[in-house]
């Protein structure tokens, strides 16, 4: 079986060099983060508004004239 120790000690001397900051490297940093949770807020505000709106609507239609002339079932008229 082969010497695993050698494979391991390289992998972590790889994991140590991406853990190293570069300071010319541009992040994100904490205007990205505040850039984010507002624009996150703004969706979920969005989102909760929209299902207020939706709960209002009423989705009963009246039914087509048209399409019962057609269809040959005519009902009977009030009054």
């Amino acid at each position: 079986m082969p010497d695993m120790s050698a494979s391991a000690s390289l992998a972590m001397t790889h994991l140590v060099t991406l853990a190293e900051l570069d300071e010319d490297k541009v992040t994100p940093g904490v205007l990205g983060f505040v850039v984010f949770a507002v624009m996150a807020l703004a969706v979920w505000g969005l989102m909760r508004s929209m299902s207020r709106h939706m709960g209002k609507v009423d989705f009963k239609e009246a039914p087509d004239p048209e399409a019962e002339k057609a269809s040959g079932r005519v009902e009977p008229q009030k009054g």
